[in-house]
């Protein structure tokens, strides 16, 4: 289906403003173009041969002016009607657009900068707004005057009708030529804007990198040259805008009173008919208030253009397969976890993740240890099912996690994250995420429990504490108390860490993993450290090499083994001694 006919669908759900205002719209038209033709009355009926009727011609200006007075008023009804539908379908849109969203493959987001996402859901969803709010009501406005018009020419002189209906066909090839050029000019717009967003937003987010190493005017020449490009095609298509409003309607404005004087002229001349002044007025009149409709759709050309670039941009977003949010519920499982011959690739047949087998029962602790880049974020990942395997399988209580809902899975599940993610809110609400089922005592019992009272205690409003965006204004150490207190409200069976000490000081560490030694009783809980020193007492510890599992057991027996693990911990002891 085509841009233009989803647009069209959309505005199909709020069709009863819309209809209401081109309905007043029309009335609004029929009454104006009433005016000429009481004005040919006056002057032929009323004003001959030097005699001038008072009477009738005051009352008949009386309902010229009643007229004009119903135009206004339902010209008001019809800006109102067709905004309330124009902003109720954009809401609509954008509503749709950001559900979706949440519904998306964790890959998308990885593929795609959050910069020219942003763009999507708010500079597209406003063009596409400006579709309906101003083109919408400009151009249905302009096309029933047209219409209106062209009733009226044909009711005075259907001769001269006919040939006023040459410049429809000149303004539709025009619109064709406009858009070829337009649409290209629109697309490159349209992405330079969301590649502007994205880098915008990246400058923000890495501005004390940017600033500790001194790349100010770099990052500024990189945008000036994506900007200088934004603005090549910008005067491109400016002046292709320029070559259609007005020079086109004037031009032919100019041709169609050439014609009209040479046919009128003719007529004059000739004995066997004579036009009226009241018909030569109504006619003049009535072409005068043809141009200016044409006027107004050949200037929403580019607006159009825009607009229909920006909406297929929005709905190559719907068109991602995504995955509806399951309602399915299931009891708390046990928590016992079993990966059989699991592989996977993020792309095609590089697969970062090789053969992988492991057991770990209910309420043990497993460790994934390995250098950069072993694939122990990548089990986290499929665990969390964010990613399927592209091999194997993959048991909870010796069910495939793949035959249930993500949603339903993941319900009994937490993870606490190296880089913990603040929402502006409070303290509270970032442990809760506005859950109703974790009350203000649940919250401040996690709270406790993770011991942070020892780090948010100086907090003058404690857990009223306003959080700002990402939890800027909190040190390393209360942004993932608040995380992992956040993983232990929600009471899961499986227990995620991923280097979630990594980031912490050695105080706030012990408070953590003096917690976890309680926390840890009657779930299964799954650690991603380099730090190895933390996991010493986990019940497994599960060695990665480039996606292979290399080594598995605990701690005492791999550093008997003097394998990998081994020296991996024996490097660390002696950074740190």
């Amino acid at each position: 289906m085509s841009t233009g006919k989803r647009l069209v669908k959309y505005a199909m759900y709020f069709k009863r403003p819309i209809f209401l205002g081109l309905l007043f719209l029309t009335g609004a038209v029929i009454a104006e173009l009433t005016g000429p033709f009481i004005a040919k009355h006056i002057i032929d009926e009323h004003m001959t041969m030097g005699k001038i009727e008072v009477e009738p011609i005051a009352w008949l200006l009386c309902l010229y002016l009643i007229l004009a007075m119903i135009t206004a008023i339902l010209r008001y009804f019809m800006y109102i009607y067709l905004q309330v539908g124009a902003n109720r379908v954009v809401q609509k849109l954008r509503k749709d657009v950001f559900g979706h969203l949440q519904i998306l493959p964790i890959q998308y987001f990885d593929n795609l900068p959050a910069g020219k996402i942003v763009a999507r859901v708010t500079n597209d969803t406003e063009a596409v707004r400006n579709l309906y709010v101003q083109v919408l009501s400009i151009v249905a406005t302009s096309l029933i005057t047209v219409i209106g018009v062209y009733v009226g020419l044909f009711i005075l002189n259907w001769k001269m009708a006919l040939l006023a209906l040459v410049m429809v066909p000149a303004v539709y090839l025009w619109m064709i030529l406009y858009k070829k050029y337009a649409s290209e000019y629109n697309g490159v717009i349209r992405t330079k804007i969301a590649d502007l967003n994205a880098m915008i937003n990246e400058s923000i987010q890495g501005m004390p990198i940017i600033q500790a190493f001194r790349r100010e005017k770099q990052m500024t020449r990189e945008f000036d040259e994506m900007n200088e490009e934004h603005y090549a095609y910008q005067r491109k298509l400016l002046l292709l805008d320029s070559a259609t409003s007005f020079n086109l309607v004037n031009t032919i404005r100019l041709i169609m009173f050439a014609i009209f004087i040479l046919y009128f002229g003719t007529k004059s001349i000739s004995a066997s008919a004579i036009v009226s002044a009241g018909t030569l007025y109504a006619f003049v009149d009535y072409l005068t208030k043809l141009f200016n409709p044409i006027t107004h759709i050949v200037n929403q050309f580019s607006q159009l253009e825009r607009s229909l670039v920006a909406g297929s941009r929005v709905f190559e977003v719907l068109d991602v397969s995504g995955e509806k949010v399951s309602q399915e519920t299931m009891l708390r499982y046990e928590g016992h976890v079993v990966f059989k011959d699991v592989s996977f690739a993020y792309k095609d047949d590089d697969y970062v993740l090789k053969n992988i087998s492991f057991e770990a029962k209910r309420g043990e602790t497993v460790a994934l240890v390995g250098h950069t880049g072993s694939g122990k974020s990548s089990i986290m990942n499929l665990l969390f099912r964010f990613y399927d395997p592209s091999k194997g399988k993959i048991f909870i209580d010796g069910v495939d996690i793949t035959s249930l809902p993500r949603q339903t899975i993941r319900r009994h599940m937490a993870i606490v994250l190296q880089d913990p993610y603040l929402f502006t809110g409070t303290i509270f609400s970032n442990v809760s995420l506005n859950d109703p089922g974790i009350s203000r005592k649940k919250a401040e019992d996690a709270l406790k429990a993770v011991g942070a009272e020892r780090v948010l205690g100086n907090l003058e409003k404690g857990m009223d504490e306003p959080v700002v965006e990402k939890g800027s204004t909190l040190s390393s150490g209360q942004r993932q108390l608040i995380s992992f207190a956040r993983a232990l409200a929600f009471d899961p069976a499986i227990l995620i860490l991923d280097e979630a000490t990594s980031n912490i000081d050695t105080e706030t560490e012990e408070v953590i993993q003096h917690a976890m030694d309680v926390l840890k009783k009657g779930r299964t809980t799954f650690i991603i450290a380099h730090r190895l020193s933390t996991i010493k007492n986990a019940d497994r510890i599960i060695v990665l090499e480039k996606g292979v599992v290399k080594e598995q057991g605990t701690h005492d027996k791999l550093l008997a083994q003097s394998g990998i693990y081994a020296e991996m911990y024996q490097m660390q002891a002696r950074v740190t001694s």
